[in-house]
């Protein structure tokens, strides 16, 4: 069946209008969509503030210090025995007693070298006997060789006489040397027992150091049957008392004998001891690759013991007048080290690269440049670019310095 002519041309206006409205509307979406992307983009290059925290660039001493574990041990420690062998009769001193140069710590029971010096005093006495007889007897038979020589050149005597005279005076004058002999050995064998006899009062001595020590250790017991060189005590000498630390091979070339050094122990905590080092070993061991150094503490008070864990500081170096920042406020931009200084004024932050000398726990030594001042950004730094806006905390900050506004906190 077929349409009117009328409908179909209003159909064909129709279309044409809704081609028209459909371009429009595309239209307009698309200004609509450009118009936010625009909008968005721009929202994007905008960086927000970051909220910081600031500190000041301060003056002042900073340390370079090597800070170490050790353990602490005596001075010097030898080991007292007996030079002669016997009983232990009495044991004068014990564990932790103080010792005095000289002081006599021990006796082992003398009977036996009382009698060997008794026995060796007569045998001397008999010694000397027998050489004072065979002296005068000695006398008399030069007296008859003097008087056989003249009778022999008178013709009296003849040649067996004066022989035998000869024959006897050089027999006594034999006895007279075995005599003679007999008298030194004699002496000497009662020299022996009178110094094997002292031998059994034992006594501590020693050539350097302090006149008082301390026992450090018993090994025996009163009534031990003692072999000569069997240890009884050890001494040990505890002013100054030794620390021993060992240094890695990038310490162990900064460490000289005589620099000063400060030691602190857990079981003071209160206190801190000074010292010097005084020995530094030449070589590295090989497991370790450590160094043995030996630092010398003054113990007057006899408070530090050996055995004891120490925290020991050795300054290398020091700067009584360094340009400092925290350390936490270092941070790396591109290829360099620097921090972030804070315009205050426009609330603003820009990076200034830095050459950082001393490193000492939260502090650095900034080298360069030499006219860094004002307040570095201590907390939120990881966040900033050069330039950034920073928000400024409210607390801490008050009018007045030569920027109009300082920071509160401690200036350490």
């Amino acid at each position: 069946m077929k349409l009117p002519k009328k409908v179909k041309a209003m159909s064909l206006t129709q279309k044409m209008l809704l081609l028209v409205g459909g371009l429009l509307v595309i239209l307009l979406l698309w200004r609509v969509g450009q118009a936010i992307f625009k909008g968005a983009s721009a929202s994007n290059n905008r960086q927000p503030a970051v909220a910081v925290v600031l500190s000041p660039v301060e003056n002042g001493l900073i340390r370079d210090v090597g800070r170490f574990s050790g353990t602490l041990e005596p001075k010097s420690q030898f080991v007292v025995a007996p030079k002669v062998s016997g009983k232990l009769k009495k044991l004068y001193v014990n564990i932790g007693d103080k010792v005095i140069r000289g002081q006599v710590v021990a006796l082992i029971d003398d009977e036996e070298y009382q009698q060997q010096v008794a026995q060796a005093e007569a045998d001397l006495k008999v010694a000397r006997a027998n050489f004072e007889e065979a002296r005068s007897a000695l006398e008399l038979a030069k007296k008859d060789l003097e008087r056989a020589v003249t009778l022999h050149q008178k013709g009296i005597y003849s040649d067996a006489q004066f022989d035998t005279v000869q024959a006897q005076y050089e027999s006594q004058a034999a006895r007279f040397k075995v005599a003679e002999a007999q008298v030194a050995n004699r002496e000497a064998a009662l020299e022996t027992a009178r110094l094997r006899l002292s031998y059994t009062r034992i006594i501590a001595t020693w050539e350097t150091g302090s006149d008082i020590r301390y026992v450090g250790e018993r090994y025996v017991d009163e009534g031990a049957l003692l072999s000569a060189n069997t240890p009884i005590i050890s001494i040990v000498e505890l002013q100054p008392i030794t620390a021993v630390i060992y240094a890695t091979d990038k310490e162990y070339f900064r460490i000289r004998v005589g620099q000063e050094v400060t030691v602190t122990s857990g079981v003071f905590s209160d206190r801190v001891f000074k010292g010097r080092v005084t020995r530094v070993a030449p070589l590295l061991k090989e497991t370790t690759r450590q160094a043995r150094v030996e630092i010398d503490i003054d113990n007057e008070e006899n408070l530090l013991k050996p055995g004891m864990f120490i925290n020991v500081e050795i300054e290398y170096d020091r700067r009584e007048n360094a340009r400092i920042v925290p350390y936490s406020a270092i941070v790396t931009r591109g290829n360099s080290q620097g921090v972030f200084i804070a315009d205050i004024q426009n609330k603003k932050a820009y990076f200034r690269p830095i050459k950082t000398g001393i490193i000492e726990g939260e502090k650095a030594e900034v080298m360069e440049p030499a006219d860094l001042s004002g307040y570095v950004v201590t907390l939120g730094q990881h966040l900033l670019q050069d330039g950034m806006g920073i928000i400024l905390p409210e607390e801490g900050m008050q009018t007045g310095g030569p920027t109009g506004i300082r920071y509160s906190g401690s200036r350490g």
